[in-house]
């Protein structure tokens, strides 16, 4: 039953910076925006505050347990960068990312955020299905 507690706070924390953001500055935490708000220099202190929370948040992870949280990456670099610019490029020209559209859109029930997170998922399935060989 302990190994559900990290995601559970994860996620409660994720959505309490949301509603804070919300409410606070009247802002969407997606991070494609707050991203690209900050490579623009519009609301450096909000937005260089939210992305050093984003790294700070790890590094209290390592604090508390002694080790940096599990991950595994199978694919080269060069993969890993083109599909983090494919993301990018994406979340754009969607008018953002998973991050506002399926955390803060789908609890406004925002139906461009439903179509955005519905498009998201059948390309994942799509693009692990190829990947991977398994077909429907």
């Amino acid at each position: 039953m302990m190994e559900y507690l990290p995601p559970l706070l994860g996620g409660l924390l994720i959505g309490l910076s949301t509603v804070l953001l919300l409410l606070l500055n009247g802002r969407i935490a997606g991070i494609s925006g707050i991203v690209g708000r900050l490579a623009q220099g519009s609301g450096v202190a909000t937005n260089a505050t939210f992305v050093i929370g984003l790294v700070f948040g790890s590094l209290v992870y390592l604090a508390i347990t002694g080790h940096p949280p599990a991950s595994t990456i199978t694919v080269s670099w060069p993969l890993l960068v083109v599909a983090g610019l494919l993301v990018g490029f994406g979340s754009r020209m969607g008018s953002g990312c998973t991050s506002g559209h399926g955390v803060l859109g789908l609890a406004r029930l925002s139906p461009r955020s439903m179509v955005a997170v519905a498009t998201f998922l059948a390309a994942g399935i799509v693009t692990v299905s190829l990947l991977r060989g398994v077909g429907p």
